[in-house]
């Protein structure tokens, strides 16, 4: 009886203390913690819910956190955003905590983290982090994060805000005024994947946080480029970098076994590497260069990626330079047609510029250059026979045009002037050369095969009366000097028109005289200086 009886005084005495601890501890632990954040961020703090329970040590979950900066003269104003938000929070620590100044916490579970940097004129919002440290009672050592999300700011209305989804954040080594180590997975929406980095962060500089260092490395795999409407394929990168918040320094390589542009359909092995300058608060990246190898082609560009509001996306611009490579190459990239029309090697400048847009990335690209096409041979039989034919013609040795046993296959040097847009290649100067022949042509030519038109002017060693024999030659004779040239050879105009796999090759006289032949030689000329 008696034992029962002291039983129930000891529980109750028990449950009494725990009650009293419990109700000590919760407007002590709650006015720390928003001490320590005042003092960490120099503004104000709202906090809603707080509870603390006694198992197993201490427990500690909050939710509704929010911090201000320091010109917020009335948070609670509609409008006015947080420098950061937390929706949900929690962490243990022992009862003897209580009693130690400042506080030890090993680590702090965070659910819904929002880091809001203002725009550049704003910064002296957050000048203060770091401050105050003798006024910052609980130190973390570990924050793990889950869902977080960062938002920079920017003061050009032109560009949305940067925004990077965190799927998940660990930080080490929390501590005023020093740098912090990070482990995070970053999700990636164009083209959808993980990127997962590792590195150091800060020391935070409040007075210019653009001067911030930051340095690590990261690993993106498994990347999907079917996200991105027009190419296709699975991309992986890793790299290093290092610099400040608004100069970072980026080293890396990526490789896509399987990269393909949706229009020709045609997967082959693409492997980059690349330097680059990001400016970690804007999202614009330079790219110095990119160096780009697939099949037997290596290319190399230079320029720019940089963010833009409507329509939201990224507009690229580079300049971009074919050092060793081989037309055929570039047609199985990006052309339909197998195999590709022709073979040999080329040289090409030109500018890129890809637009933002969800539309395909062919129709969104744009080129603009010139190229050289170097003892080119066209891979359709009927092509190549054609053009063989022509050659010994236009050379005044008609019997053995007629000889294919005697016929030999012929190179063809070929350069121009073109662009790229809509998904149709047009030519506003393409010079086409063969033994005995050198044709200026103009015209269009669609990356699907199924449009082929050009005209221009043919000239040729032989006379018209030359490129025949018996009568036919006869009756040519009186009309030589009518297609004569500078008192020499012939001048036609011709057309060559159809499809990739049905060219057809004729005289055009009923075509007017193309005046702009002359302003693209002009161009060619200028552009080769």
């Amino acid at each position: 009886m008696w034992i029962a009886i002291v039983a129930v005084v000891f529980l109750t005495a028990a449950f009494i203390a725990v009650k009293m601890v419990v109700a000590r501890a919760e407007p002590i632990l709650r006015a720390r913690v928003m001490q320590t954040l005042s003092a960490r961020f120099h503004g104000k703090v709202q906090l809603g819910d707080f509870a603390v329970s006694i198992a197993n040590g201490i427990q500690v979950t909050g939710d509704g956190l929010r911090i201000f900066g320091a010109t917020d003269a009335n948070p609670y104003e509609p409008g006015i955003q947080p420098l950061v938000a937390v929706q949900q929070f929690r962490f243990r620590t022992s009862v003897g905590s209580l009693f130690h100044w400042p506080m030890h916490i090993d680590t702090v579970h965070v659910n819904g983290l929002e880091l809001n940097i203002p725009p550049k004129g704003n910064r002296h919002e957050i000048s203060a982090i770091g401050a105050n440290s003798s006024r910052v009672t609980i130190f973390f050592d570990h924050v793990d994060c889950e869902d977080a999300t960062l938002l920079i700011n920017t003061p050009n209305p032109a560009k949305p805000p940067l925004e990077f989804a965190i799927k998940h954040l660990q930080l080490n080594n929390v501590g005023p005024g020093q740098p912090f180590q990070f482990d995070a997975t970053l999700v990636n929406p164009k083209p959808v994947g993980d990127i997962h980095s590792v590195g150091i962060f800060g020391p935070w500089q409040g007075d210019d946080p653009r001067d911030t260092p930051v340095q690590g490395h990261y690993a993106f795999t498994h990347a999907d480029l079917g996200t991105i409407k027009g190419i296709a394929g699975t991309l992986s990168s890793t790299g290093e970098y290092s610099g400040t918040l608004d100069d970072i320094q980026v080293d890396g390589s990526t490789d896509t076994p399987d990269f393909q542009i949706a229009s020709s359909g045609h997967p082959v092995a693409l492997h980059t590497q690349f330097h680059a300058i990001v400016d970690g608060t804007s999202g614009d990246t330079y790219l110095r260069p990119v160096n780009a190898t697939f099949l037997d082609t290596s290319l190399s560009a230079s320029g720019s990626v940089t963010r833009v509001k409507n329509p939201h996306g990224h507009d690229i611009e580079l300049d971009v330079v074919l050092h060793r490579a081989r037309i055929q190459d570039l047609l199985r990239l990006g052309v339909h047609t197998e195999p590709p029309i022709m073979t040999g090697p080329v040289a090409m400048t030109t500018r890129l510029s890809l637009s933002p847009g969800d539309a395909s990335v062919a129709d969104r690209l744009r080129l603009r250059g010139t190229f050289h096409v170097l003892d080119a041979h066209f891979t359709n039989q009927k092509v190549q026979s054609k053009i063989d034919t022509f050659s010994l013609v236009s050379q005044g040795r008609p019997r053995e045009a007629r000889d294919h046993s005697q016929q030999q296959t012929v190179p063809t040097d070929l350069k121009g002037i073109f662009s790229l847009r809509d998904g149709l290649l047009t030519f506003s100067l393409l010079h086409f050369l063969i033994p005995g022949t050198h044709v200026d042509m103009a015209g269009v030519y669609s990356l699907d095969g199924q449009t082929f038109d050009f005209h221009g002017k043919a000239k040729l060693e032989a006379s018209l009366s030359q490129m025949t024999t018996g009568w036919k030659s006869l009756l040519l004779k009186p009309l030589d000097h009518f297609f004569r040239k500078n008192g020499a050879g012939t001048e036609i105009p011709i057309r060559i028109s159809g499809t990739e796999s049905e060219p057809h090759f004729g005289l055009d006289f009923h075509r007017k005289d193309d005046k702009q032949g002359t302003p693209g030689k002009q161009e060619m000329a200028s552009q080769n200086r």
